[in-house]
């Protein structure tokens, strides 16, 4: 099971637009996030997926000359940055509300923010398609039945001896199997996230 090396990280790879692979990655990982945030913002799903849309485009022709700097932030933050920007320019578009006299549009796009609360659905919102896409790529590298396995006993929380019998294994081995695909997941969101830090390695 080797891992990209840092150099091969998905930002850089994501400069070169015919990676299909890196740029399909993205948008397993990123878009979701952004669709659910649009959602919170109170865009309708069609809206939502246009947010979407806006936000693969702007990385698109941003990507090239994003500059990574740890004192500045994650690229994950210039994203959620991106991503609220173009919510808001559609919210506005959508509301056509005129501003107030002396008002900026500024202004008026901070009031439209969510509060606190919309950062750390942010975060959750990446964490879970981090585990969907691992999960997706832990699916091709072992067994149906130990996938399962998994997703029973980790995700749903099944009793483990349930578990076992409906998939005609030994409780042991039902352990065996969440444990080596929670170890996967693992790596994999740790390198991705390592890649995410240190893109230009």
């Amino acid at each position: 099971m080797s891992l990209e090396p840092t150099r091969n990280s998905l930002l850089v790879r994501l400069r070169d637009p015919l990676d299909a692979e890196a740029w399909e990655r993205f948008v397993r990982i990123y878009l979701p996030p952004v669709y659910r945030l649009a959602r919170r913002y109170g865009l309708q799903e069609a809206d939502a997926a246009d947010a979407a849309q806006a936000v693969l485009t702007a990385v698109h022709q941003r990507i090239g000359t994003f500059d990574y700097d740890p004192a500045k932030g994650t690229f994950r933050g210039w994203l959620k940055t991106v991503a609220r920007s173009r919510i808001c320019d559609l919210l506005a578009a959508n509301r056509r509300k005129p501003l107030a006299v002396g008002g900026s549009e500024a202004e008026q796009r901070i009031a439209e923010l969510p509060g606190p609360e919309a950062d750390d659905a942010w975060e959750r919102d990446y964490q879970q398609s981090l585990l969907d896409a691992a999960l997706e790529q832990v699916r091709g590298e072992v067994k149906e039945n130990t996938l399962e396995a998994f997703r029973r006993l980790a995700l749903a929380g099944e009793d483990p001896a349930r578990v076992a019998r409906d998939l005609r294994l030994t409780v042991g081995a039902v352990y065996i199997a969440k444990s080596r695909v929670t170890a996967r997941i693992r790596e994999i969101i740790a390198a991705w996230e390592h890649e995410e830090q240190n893109h230009a390695g």
